[in-house]
């Protein structure tokens, strides 16, 4: 099984992020290595800066994130690979992945094929046809082209359209995969329906999509959220097998929601921002936030608030403030009862709607070039 519940119900697994998450837990349920410091300077070497989210340790935990770098050294180029599952609206927590991998395509050159898997929503959703996911892939990679990748160097994949391009591929890997490794890693019961069983191979197929259209053997690096780890562990054990490259991962915290606890969710609207969200919905799902405040502002001028629990002061550690002596001016001040839970949210609406403004426009645009960036055969 893929799930953790020892920790206030803690349960993360593909499908399924629940409770509080201990990342610290996780790396050692999961197998993977944390992001040392060593690793962090290679990166600098390279990149020149950090990046906010290694920075931070939002992105904390790989899996041979220090190969990958060493075969860059001797002249090995690698790729990037991520995804959506195009079940709804994009909202902020999905572009925290998507905003590193733009980094990495800017500063290593790095081609990125994004798989949009519209099939797995249909078979794991009842109330989801596929129609519904052929509409929000379209939608869904929009947010994605809004962000400022380069047509030339990413590749979009629709599962059910493009499954031609996939299919040898992933029947190599399928051939390789036992039931009981699936049942093991992904916990499927007998009520599972097979075409569940059978889709991790599908995403694992863009792992080596590389190689097929242009000859090159190279890694692939893949940054997503830690939930998606068990796809990837089944992959490396048999790429060997076939040829290939072992696929890296770098693994993001999660953006938590609006709420009291818990990921960032599209399946609660009120405690997440969608990318399309107008000002007014903004406004309203920020005001009525969780925060680290106290019942009154004389109480919090008093004793302070807690930034660590607070759902306003996670949005500018994650992406709303560059600036690291200011988020920690902000944590200070809230901690003193300097700053009020008003004045930070009167500024998290500010930034959020002016970054959402821009979005939506870039957004807009991206209708006239999606085309460019559909994978070629």
């Amino acid at each position: 099984m893929v799930s953790s519940n020892n920790n206030k119900d803690m349960v993360v697994t593909p499908w399924e992020v629940t409770g509080e998450v201990d990342y610290d837990r996780l790396i050692r349920d999961f197998g993977t290595q944390p992001i040392t410091s060593q690793i962090l300077k290679k990166i600098t070497d390279k990149t020149g800066k950090l990046h906010l989210q290694l920075q931070r340790r939002i992105f904390f935990s790989h899996r041979d994130l220090d190969t990958v770098l060493k075969l860059y050294d001797e002249g090995t180029k690698f790729v990037l690979y991520t995804g959506r599952g195009p079940s709804g609206p994009v909202h902020i927590g999905h572009l925290i992945p998507w905003l590193f991998s733009l980094h990495l395509q800017e500063k290593f050159g790095a081609r990125l094929y994004f798989q949009m898997t519209d099939d797995e929503k249909f078979l794991i959703n009842d109330n989801i046809n596929l129609q519904h996911t052929k509409k929000y892939a379209y939608e869904n990679a929009l947010d994605l082209i809004a962000l400022g990748f380069k047509p030339d160097k990413t590749f979009v994949i629709y599962d059910v359209e493009d499954i031609d391009l996939l299919y040898d591929i992933t029947l190599e890997i399928a051939k390789r995969i036992t039931y009981s490794t699936a049942k093991a890693s992904f916990g499927f019961k007998d009520s599972t329906n097979i075409g569940w069983v059978f889709w991790p191979a599908i995403q694992a197929a863009p792992c080596f999509i590389h190689k097929k259209l242009t000859g090159e053997n190279v890694p692939a690096l893949i940054p997503a959220a830690i939930d998606q780890d068990p796809y990837w562990r089944v992959t490396r054990d048999i790429a060997p097998k076939l040829g290939y490259h072992k696929p890296a991962q770098i693994h993001c915290r999660f953006l938590p929601g609006l709420g009291s606890g818990g990921k960032m969710s599209a399946s609660k609207p009120e405690t997440s921002i969608f990318t399309m969200d107008s000002p007014e919905v903004v406004k309203r799902k920020i005001w009525n936030a969780f925060t680290g405040g106290k019942p009154t502002a004389a109480e919090q001028r008093k004793t302070g608030g807690i930034p660590s629990i607070c759902s306003i002061y996670q949005y500018f550690f994650y992406l709303f403030e560059e600036d690291d002596k200011k988020l920690f001016e902000r944590e200070n001040r809230c901690k003193a009862g300097e700053i009020l839970c008003g004045e930070c949210k009167q500024e998290l609406f500010f930034r959020l709607n002016k970054f959402l403004e821009e979005h939506q426009k870039r957004r807009e645009r991206a209708k006239d070039v999606i085309e460019q960036y559909h994978i070629k055969r």
